[in-house]
């Protein structure tokens, strides 16, 4: 038996449109990839280590527990792996976005992220740092020194279209 919202919070979600619902999303940096002067190939194809594999089941644990309707990773070998485990888990593929990839401008990033719906994205260093930055600017609150390791997470709770909380979590062990 599935349970439906009372008929007035559906009228008044209706009535706000699609921003008007709850939605979150789990930011996530790659799994461990191993040292980037290490790989002799070109640097999109670097694929996950042996502990940043560890690293991506343990995360899928995590994860799926999470309500999760898409995930979205950049193009990068390392980020599409991360996210292999959890696809397996909640039976959904991975798209994959220009807009996660290194390189890839912060803000705009955020702004595809806020499109409705809970999803999971994984990204880099520099675009995770990016909209991070970005959402201190707006006064969202992060802690004294944002962390960002690799396997981690920023879980947003989004309301109305924007970043409400956020709340870091560190990568499985």
């Amino acid at each position: 038996m599935t349970s439906k919202a009372p008929a007035g919070r559906r009228a008044a979600a209706k009535a706000h449109g699609a921003h008007s619902q709850l939605g979150r999303v789990l930011l996530v940096r790659h799994a461990d990839a191993g040292e980037r002067t290490e790989w002799t190939g070109p640097d999109r194809d670097r694929p996950l280590s042996a502990r940043g594999r560890a690293q991506s089941e343990l995360l899928a644990a995590l994860l799926a527990r999470n309500p999760v309707e898409r995930l979205v990773s950049s193009g990068y070998v390392r980020c599409i792996e991360t996210f292999v485990p959890l696809g397996a888990r909640l039976g959904l593929l991975t798209e994959t976005a220009g807009w996660l990839e290194e390189g890839a401008d912060p803000e705009k990033a955020l702004t595809a992220l806020l499109g409705g719906g809970s999803v999971a994205a994984c990204s880099h260093g520099d675009v995770v740092s990016g909209i991070l930055f970005e959402l201190a600017e707006r006064g969202i609150a992060l802690g004294s020194s944002p962390r960002m390791q690799k396997g981690s997470t920023w879980v947003l709770d989004v309301q109305e279209g924007r970043v409400a909380a956020a709340r870091y979590v560190p990568p499985p062990d």
